[in-house]
């Protein structure tokens, strides 16, 4: 066979490669972009049977939040998308998409719901709780933290669902459906899943959360106006932070609208923005009160939230005492990895705050620490 008939074999193999290739990784976006959609706004949520108990004026309750971090977070966990800087300047990035092990996983969930169940509270709000999903081994915790608290009521939003995603080659993520679970062991009335604005950008949508919050309506005895509980997940990987000041207004909106209506409000959730800045004079003072060796991450940059930004006649409630979040793109050593508040509430003010602290768990089962609210309802005048 002469040089030239090699030649052409080859190009004509090499074409035919390329073209298979070309048409597998278009039929796979396709593919993707076919299994992708929106959640629309104002959903209304099933609310499981449970509790029955209606709240009271005057009567205290507790509400923790605590993002699970879809049971992946153990101390030596680092997640394939956050990235940083010591202060030394060198870069550190982290390695994994799905947890380490299906035992791993399983460990932190248990150490999860051990933490929470600990804390007997009237209501919880969990972030990052996977229903069905490659990155948690299929481990349902839905179902095992609601059959943790007997006796509570459930609500569960939905706010992460994707394709299959092959990506990152290294530890590819899967399929997942997660989402949002309210507990309460107060008799929910009704309650609506709403959508934040998110980015516009495909690409990014697609490792995003559908970003939401839901909304629960709890009766007050003797009393026309509601209890309105809000467990709320807003967006991280938003440079500028231009995503998440789009959202902030849209929470406002349904907070400044449920005020109005007479009810106690009750917001709570993984803000992903730095929520201590009341405590200090500067923002700078705020992101970096935290011992670290790293240098202040770009993402909480411009995610500074402070009382007077929220609708009027509420403020924020968060522990300056104790970080609630660490930074995630190398495993966790106390006093080295960034840490900050972005962990906590925002009440109205006819709702007497009595307490807020962090559960200081060290980061044992997840990126975050819980905090817990003991919050009144002021006696109607």
């Amino acid at each position: 066979m002469n040089a030239k008939k090699i030649l052409k074999i080859t190009a004509i193999t090499l074409a035919s490669v390329i073209c298979l290739f070309v048409m597998i990784a278009g039929g796979y976006v396709a593919y993707v972009a076919a299994q992708y959609y929106r959640i629309e706004d104002n959903l209304k949520l099933g609310v499981s049977d449970g509790a029955t108990r209606s709240a009271a004026a005057g009567e205290t309750f507790t509400v923790m939040t605590y993002n699970l971090g879809f049971g992946a977070y153990s101390p030596e966990y680092s997640f394939f998308m956050d990235t940083g800087v010591m202060k030394d300047g060198t870069e550190v990035t982290g390695k994994y998409a799905k947890g380490t092990s299906r035992e791993d996983v399983r460990k932190n969930v248990d150490g999860q719901l051990s933490v929470a169940k600990a804390a007997a509270a009237d209501f919880y709000f969990f972030q990052e709780v996977d229903e069905s999903a490659d990155r948690s081994y299929k481990i349902d915790m839905k179902a095992a933290a609601i059959s943790a608290f007997g006796g509570y009521s459930a609500v569960y939003a939905e706010n992460f669902h994707t394709a299959r995603l092959f990506y990152p080659l290294s530890d590819p993520i899967g399929k997942t459906n997660a989402g949002l679970l309210t507990l309460s062991a107060l008799k929910v009335g009704s309650a609506v899943r709403r959508s934040f604005p998110v980015t516009d950008n495909f690409i990014d949508k697609l490792f995003d959360l559908d970003r939401c919050f839901s909304v629960h309506y709890v009766p007050v005895e003797h009393s026309e106006a509601q209890l309105v509980m809000i467990n709320l997940h807003m967006s991280a990987y938003d440079k500028g932070g231009t995503v998440r000041a789009s959202q902030l207004e849209m929470l406002n909106a349904v907070l400044a609208e449920e005020y109005a209506k007479g009810n106690f409000v009750v917001a709570g959730g993984d803000f992903n923005h730095c929520l201590i800045a009341d405590e200090f004079d500067s923002d700078e003072e705020a992101l970096t009160h935290f011992k670290s060796e790293q240098k202040v991450p770009e993402w909480v940059k411009n995610s500074v939230l402070r009382s007077a930004e929220l609708a009027q006649a509420f403020t924020l409630a968060a522990d300056a005492d104790t970080a609630t979040c660490r930074a995630a793109e190398m495993p966790y050593t106390k006093g080295v990895n960034y840490t900050t508040t972005v962990d906590g509430f925002i009440v109205s003010d006819n709702v007497e705050v009595v307490s807020v602290s962090t559960v200081d768990t060290e980061y044992a089962y997840s990126d975050h620490n819980p905090v817990v609210l003991e919050f009144r309802l002021k006696n109607e005048t």
